[in-house]
């Protein structure tokens, strides 16, 4: 599973909020909102977010591998 959660913080650290995001570089709301429930976005995307942060892929995404459910209730 790809997880967003280093986004947040990549965000936080360089001052920008989401509301930038939108306003000032076109992300919409709609990408945002994938983006929080790590859902699939376009690498376009993750390319544009990168360019914006001026950072690398591995300072907005992170692999997790999946947990198979039989494994997790033991």
């Amino acid at each position: 599973m790809i997880t967003y959660d280093k986004l947040w913080k990549t965000l936080k650290q360089k001052q920008i909020s989401q509301y930038r995001l939108i306003k000032y570089h076109h992300i919409s709301a709609g990408q945002l909102s994938r983006l929080k429930k790590n859902s699939f976005v376009s690498t376009h995307t993750i390319n544009m977010l990168c360019s914006i942060l001026e950072c690398g892929v591995d300072d907005i995404m992170e692999f997790k591998p999946d947990v198979p459910e039989n494994l997790s209730k033991n």
